[in-house]
């Protein structure tokens, strides 16, 4: 489907790509992974033409379509029905041609209205808004009524909908909820085409992907398999790899200290020059580089506190008089690690700032240990921070008692290397920025973490180091996250955020993911059946009666 041939990429001082060469299977599902800053969104806009390559060739079938969702959907005044119908462009042409067409023609985009299932449309629109978590009433609001990370789900939705012949997605599951991500998984194991996805979301790779393309060093390697097949793949490789080397270097040491003891030797110089021959054409095996990832630093509390840390009895919370969550009887103790679950809208952010503090009750009882920390992880903190401030200033500011080598010292153990210290936060990598504040808001040993949306911006062996931290971590854990994998792997108890409440879940997150995708789709069937009905849904002109052949078959396909 897409072939990339002696790809040679440099910019900004670096080399990405160097003689890489892959082809992807046609209707292959293939997840795109690397560490941070290696090249993957680089490699996307050379397949889309934004970047040129300094040399190789990067092809496709004559005609194929191409889409990509790197950005949020403008905010016009177009319905989000008919801002997903648009994205189908053919649809859409044949739509608009029918308002002025000659009889002869309206034949012909009948017949092609028919073949591409036009009239599903709608319904298939519904759907994939319907798994978006998307409402009925939705369908007619105007895109410029959502917030952005909404009109990047409509971006998400348009592209599915368009079934373009590759799909280009770069990490597609960073603006969704869990619910979200569990709906995309099933839907892109389906996708009737070629797609290429950035992700760092292992389940997501595990479940949905067929082949895995590895960046490292300028190369591109193509790995059949979800991501575990992909690293017990590469770890073989790696291993094997480290064995030719060593053995290539004994044979090297071998044969130059026959030259060495021999060269001279008038008897010995036949030997000797095969020997210096036999040296020149061994080719020289690459070294096997480990790469590693700095630990996250998430001190436990030095005493733990006397149970529960926290007791709600019959509590209501919201903002300015209106309440979001109400009646909670809950318990949190001090080894207790919740995962609590819950659509986007469904309170779980305004649970996390009630039990961080931050947000006061309107009824009921709230019991608090009143010696609790709480450290408290948001993903708006990252947008939050100066961008014209350095790591330096940061911990300077928050702990001015440590001095200089020890500000130094501290962002080390952070991951934040010696070079990137003075360096501004606008300069940083998300990835960067993230592991630095989620080890400062764990700096002060709290004995509740607080974690929403953690692992947006880092990769997937910075999520593995996360995952480390918290189960050696001595504290409580409230978690919310997208990440299936550092869900199932933390989280001890679920709670389920839903119909204004907060409830423990009974089950696992198996028992949610069914959960979740049976109500998706008898939720899709809603929207589908009323998609044609949404007000100002653009439809295709009623064809007049017509004698003759071509009238007949009007009629037929009306």
């Amino acid at each position: 489907m897409l072939q990339i041939d002696q790809l040679v990429f440099t910019a900004w001082g670096r080399r990405f790509f160097d003689r890489a060469t892959v082809t992807l299977p046609a209707g292959g599902k293939v997840g795109l992974v690397g560490r941070n800053g290696v090249g993957k969104s680089t490699l996307f806009k050379l397949i889309l033409g934004t970047l040129g390559a300094d040399s190789g060739e990067i092809s496709l079938p004559k005609a194929a379509r191409i889409a990509a969702v790197d950005q949020e959907h403008p905010a016009t005044p177009v319905s989000l029905l008919n801002t997903i119908l648009a994205a189908d462009t053919e649809r859409a042409a044949l739509h608009d041609e029918l308002a002025a067409a000659e009889p002869e023609r309206m034949a012909d985009i009948y017949m092609r209205l028919m073949e591409i299932d036009a009239d599903r449309a709608p319904a298939r629109a519904g759907e994939i808004l319907s798994g978006l978590g998307f409402a009925t009433a939705d369908l007619a609001r105007p895109m410029a009524e959502f917030s952005g990370g909404w009109r990047m789900r409509v971006a998400l939705a348009a592209a599915l909908f368009a079934q373009p012949d590759l799909l280009l997605l770069d990490e597609p599951t960073n603006y969704l909820d869990l619910e979200g991500a569990l709906w995309l998984e099933a839907r892109l194991k389906k996708y009737p085409h070629t797609a290429l996805i950035i992700s760092h979301d292992r389940e997501l790779l595990n479940n949905s992907v067929d082949h895995i393309l590895h960046i490292a060093d300028g190369r591109l390697d193509l790995y059949s398999g979800g991501y575990d097949e992909f690293e017990r793949q590469r770890g073989e490789k790696l291993r094997l790899q480290a064995a030719s080397r060593a053995r290539q270097d004994a044979e090297r040491a071998h044969l130059q200290s026959f030259v060495d003891r021999f060269g001279a030797s008038a008897s010995k110089a036949a030997q000797a020059q095969s020997r210096v021959k036999r040296l020149a054409r061994l080719q020289p095996i690459a070294a096997t580089i480990e790469e590693r990832v700095a630990p996250f630093t998430l001190p436990s509390p030095a005493r733990p506190l006397a149970p529960p840390l926290m007791r709600l009895e019959g509590v209501s919370v919201g903002y300015d008089g209106q309440t979001v969550l109400r009646d909670l009887n809950l318990r949190l103790d001090i080894d207790d690690r919740i995962g609590l679950l819950g659509v986007n809208g469904a309170g779980k952010s305004t649970f996390a700032k009630l039990a961080a503090g931050a947000l006061g009750i309107q009824a009921g009882h709230l019991q608090r240990e009143r010696r609790i920390q709480v450290g408290w992880f948001h993903q708006h903190q990252i947008e939050a921070l100066d961008p014209a401030e350095t790591p330096l200033d940061i911990i300077r500011r928050i702990r001015p008692d440590l001095g200089e080598s020890g500000h130094r010292a501290t962002l080390a153990r952070f991951g934040i290397g010696f070079d990137k210290q003075a360096t501004t936060v606008a300069n940083l990598s998300g990835g960067e920025r993230a592991r630095l504040l989620l080890n400062m808001v764990a700096m002060a040993a709290p004995h509740l973490l607080i974690l929403d949306e953690p692992t947006n911006h880092l990769d997937i062996d910075s999520r593995r180091a996360l995952l480390d931290a918290l189960n050696e971590y001595r504290g409580a854990v409230i978690l919310i996250t997208h990440d299936r994998s550092l869900m199932e792997l933390v989280a001890d108890r679920l709670w389920l955020a839903a119909d204004g409440g907060v409830v423990p879940f009974d089950g696992d997150l198996d028992d949610y993911a069914r959960l979740v995708l049976d109500r998706a789709s008898r939720g899709a069937s809603a929207p589908a059946q009323r998609a044609a009905d949404a007000p100002g849904q653009a439809r295709p002109a009623k064809p007049r009666a017509r004698g003759g052949a071509a009238g007949r078959l009007l009629r037929k396909s009306a």
